[in-house]
């Protein structure tokens, strides 16, 4: 079952208000979406976007209620600008609040066919558009990379320490068969680093999780197209309009972290933003708000969430 991370947060956060225009840029199963729309009742308006074209399916069975009050585009958010001219006619400096819940929900990776978790043997594909304009998968990816690519990629959207031992392990069992289940590849990497788990956490990861997700970033270009979206909603946003956004790891969380400081007229030393200019945004969470004990006991998964929220000045 889907459970939307840090729902009541997110919603405060966004200062929904009734007659507002609202964008839900990873719409998911509709459940943030829906409580938008109840907040923004009489009349106010969202358009939910995504790349999953399933979860769109659940999303708008979930909105029905709302059916006159809002409208789904297919796409990436990062394409946000030209999908709420192209569905509500709505142009820059029109709309009140912008939510991106990053990442994977609960829903796709209870769906082991889509290869995004080695808990269930399924073709290695984790691409979130499953049509034909979705682009390579993970297995073509395993496929086609050389050594070096495989380690970088590893290294950088994995944070795997031994990315260069996983992937020499990988080239070479690529050379017997091609890897093409997330069986195979679960078991490569956990052969590479000799079943030994990552942490010294009470509830150490599986060896494979890190790699995983890599290959998951990578097949849907999740960190290139993360600054682009964070872009097309300042584009979007009125003054006094709010943008929220729920990372799920260190990688998401310091791109939205860097973004957001850079358009509050910080310095973000190290960074793609390397200079100071005037602000723009006025920063809501100093620290990002994170779940509390009890919804971490309800969702497991939403442990790692932060949310962050800021409003276009």
């Amino acid at each position: 079952m889907h459970i939307s991370v840090l729902y009541a947060e997110a919603l405060a956060g966004l200062n929904i208000r009734p007659g507002g225009r609202y964008v839900d840029g990873t719409l998911g199963a509709g459940g943030h979406a829906g409580g938008m729309l109840e907040a923004s009742a009489p009349d106010g308006l969202l358009l939910g976007i995504d790349l999953d074209r399933s979860a769109m399916a659940l999303a708008a069975e979930r909105l029905q209620p709302f059916a006159a009050r809002y409208r789904l585009a297919q796409g990436n958010f990062a394409q946000m600008t030209e999908l709420a001219a192209s569905t509500w006619g709505w142009e820059a400096g029109e709309v009140d609040g912008v939510l991106l819940d990053l990442g994977l929900s609960s829903m796709q990776l209870d769906q082991g066919e889509r290869g995004f978790s080695f808990r269930t043997d399924a073709p290695l594909d984790m691409r979130m558009n499953q049509s034909a304009s979705g682009g390579p998968t993970a297995a073509d990816l395993l496929a086609d990379l050389d050594e070096e690519e495989l380690a970088n990629l590893l290294y950088e959207y994995g944070e795997e320490t031994a990315s260069r031992r996983v992937a020499r392990r990988i080239v070479a069992a690529r050379k017997e068969q091609p890897i093409t289940t997330t069986a195979q590849l679960a078991g490569i990497v956990s052969d590479a680093l000799g079943g030994k788990v990552a942490g010294r956490t009470r509830n150490p990861i599986h060896p494979a999780t890190r790699s995983f997700q890599a290959l998951r970033i990578a097949v849907n270009r999740e960190l290139e197209t993360l600054p682009q979206g964070l872009q097309a909603a300042m584009r979007l946003l009125k003054p006094g309009g709010r943008l929220a956004v729920i990372s799920f790891h260190s990688l998401e969380d310091r791109a939205v972290k860097q973004f957001m400081q850079r358009e509050a007229g910080g310095y973000v030393e190290g960074s793609i933003y390397a200079h100071e200019r005037p602000a723009t945004l006025r920063l809501l969470t100093r620290k990002p708000t994170v779940p509390g004990e009890q919804e971490g006991r309800d969702n497991p998964r939403a442990r790692s969430a932060k949310l962050r929220v800021a409003e276009k000045i």
